[in-house]
């Protein structure tokens, strides 16, 4: 057990200070006295039980100041903290989320599938930090670095197109996503680039951008998600929604040189089932042995001290009940 503000445990000196003051106060204004020839007749009968039962109250009140100063200290218990073994390192998701992503030779769509198994694959690295930032004529984070796993999944979850101006700026993408981790003192910096077009906006280029990833050690692992050939797409008519057959463009080449310049790897992605083990992959092949300190579950035991502080009061007002009642 210790104590989380234990400097308040000085406060013990308030009960101690009026049991001093209640004892001189007793000395000090004890009854009248007077002299007899001998003490016989008191020893005979000894001392009576109200005697010793007028000490009580006090006492109980003095014990019951006591424990509320403990309470206020705030006791607690915890289990050792242990150093544990772990596979971790930092994980950035860059996304694409043009319009294109909307295809569907994914099920439901590119964006929702991307969406869906990346949501699988955080929950199968418990003891990572991951950040997501997401990507379309320009770039933002998402979420940064966190080992917050329900942030992390619900804001994966938010993600849609639309919300920023359209293109598919891979430069800026990857330079933001390189950002987000390059103050970040891990051994192992991964960031996995989803994409499925050609750059054709922003202010950095993807070699520039890839450049600076292999500057600060970030391993660079891309997916170009699309079916071969062509892939229906929701196009607004005057009739409603239809799905029109678009062709696929996906810059394999560049993306290729993305993942050699910082050492990772290019996948292709053409349906769901692919998408699912590029990441299943990518989980296999980064492994990085850390050693972290489990986090202590406390046990709060101030409701122990509280609960005898309550039946030190009630037990002292019933005695000063019982004694009021004697003749």
């Amino acid at each position: 057990m210790h104590f989380e503000y234990p400097k308040l445990l000085f406060l013990l000196a308030v009960p101690l200070l009026l049991a001093l003051l209640y004892l001189y106060r007793q000395i000090k204004d004890r009854e009248p006295h007077f002299r007899v020839s001998s003490l016989s007749p008191w020893k005979a009968g000894g001392r009576s039980l109200t005697a010793f039962v007028r000490w009580l109250p006090p006492f109980l009140y003095f014990m019951a100041m006591c424990l509320m100063v403990i309470v206020i200290a705030r006791p607690r218990s915890s289990t050792q903290m242990d150093k544990v073994n772990s596979e971790g390192i930092d994980i950035v998701f860059d996304m694409d989320v043009s319009t294109s992503m909307l295809a569907r030779d994914f099920k439901p769509d590119r964006i929702s599938a991307a969406k869906d198994i990346a949501i699988e694959f955080i929950s199968q690295r418990p003891s990572d930090r991951m950040g997501i930032v997401v990507f379309a004529g320009e770039s933002y984070t998402q979420c940064p670095l966190t080992t917050d796993r329900a942030t992390l999944i619900n804001l994966m979850k938010e993600i849609e197109t639309g919300l920023i101006e359209d293109g598919t700026a891979i430069g800026n993408g990857l330079a933001t996503a390189v950002a987000r981790m390059k103050d970040s003192d891990a051994k192992s910096r991964v960031v996995i680039l989803l994409t499925d077009g050609v750059n054709n906006s922003g202010e950095i280029t993807p070699q520039t951008a890839a450049e600076i990833a292999k500057t600060y050690g970030v391993r660079v692992y891309t997916i170009g998600v699309g079916a071969n050939g062509e892939a229906p797409y929701p196009v607004v008519t005057p009739w409603g929604v239809e799905l029109q057959n678009v062709p696929v463009e996906i810059d394999e080449d560049l993306l290729k040189q993305i993942a050699q310049t910082t050492g990772g790897k290019y996948f292709r992605a053409t349906d769901n089932t692919k998408l699912a083990e590029i990441y299943s992959e990518i989980n296999k092949m980064e492994k990085a042995r850390t050693t972290i300190d489990s986090f202590p579950v406390y046990k709060e035991l101030f409701s122990g001290f509280g609960l005898g502080a309550l039946v030190c009061m009630l037990l002292g007002l019933l005695v000063n009940l019982f004694l009021r009642r004697l003749p």
